[in-house]
């Protein structure tokens, strides 16, 4: 037997907000006007592709990729989030829950030619582990496409208290959905962001700093004044050397 594994993290919010989450997640300002049209379009071409969903939440990404003819494998760390996936999914997609901090070894070498994880990774505090996973399922020449909190934005949430050159586990009140709940998280520098996916032996192909659209300006006009003035997230797509 191995060393018995730590728990993800944020697994207490996520229990408390999921059923919300799944709910309003392809409404939501900030997701679905905002991070997911800059992460779709760093995807190119997926019909055909096997695409695996690194942290699939409720199933939003995977139910696009299957749409465009995608073959789709998606984890997740949080049970109640796979059976939302599952419940969205119905069976189009292979849904299972796995914790991202660890090596995925139920899943095949070059196995994949896409893998994607939105927004999943502020929440996996081991980033080498990750990566060399990422790499080791994707085929020569595949695509790893990643979204997280924009490393800028992250350190000014918390500036009073973090050292922007550390990696750090950070907290904030989360209210967008339906409730306030505790949401922990990691931040680090651009600098750890880039380099480990180097390490990993990933070539950086395009980084994003997106802007909100229109839909966006529509739905929280406040909010997109502010995001077009300083950086929400960043959107990156690196290729398996």
């Amino acid at each position: 037997m191995g060393s018995r594994r730590k728990p993800p993290i944020a697994q207490h919010a996520y229990n408390q907000i999921a059923e919300e989450f799944a709910r309003i997640i392809d409404i939501k300002p900030h997701n679905a006007y905002y991070e997911r049209p800059a992460t779709l379009s760093l995807l190119g071409e997926v019909a055909g592709k096997r695409v695996l969903d690194a942290g699939c939440g409720p199933g939003v990404y995977a139910e696009w990729l299957v749409e465009q003819g995608a073959r789709v494998v998606a984890v997740d760390a949080n049970l109640k989030m796979i059976r939302l996936a599952r419940q969205r999914l119905a069976g189009k997609a292979t849904v299972r829950q796995a914790n991202l901090e660890y090596p995925l070894d139920f899943l095949d070498d070059g196995s994949f030619d896409i893998v994607l994880s939105a927004l999943a990774m502020d929440y996996v505090l081991d980033w080498a582990t990750a990566f060399r996973e990422f790499h080791r399922l994707l085929r020569t020449g595949g695509k790893l496409i990643f979204s997280i909190g924009h490393p800028h934005q992250e350190f000014d949430a918390h500036r009073q208290t973090s050292n922007y050159f550390h990696t750090e586990r950070v907290e904030y009140n989360s209210t967008g959905f339906g409730k306030q709940v505790v949401m922990p998280s990691y931040r680090r520098p651009l600098s750890e962001v880039l380099n480990l996916l180097i390490k990993a032996g990933f070539t950086l192909d395009r980084l994003l700093e997106p802007l909100p659209t229109e839909k966006f300006r529509q739905a929280d006009p406040e909010d997109y004044e502010e995001l077009m003035h300083r950086p929400g997230f960043m959107c990156l797509r690196a290729l398996k050397r």
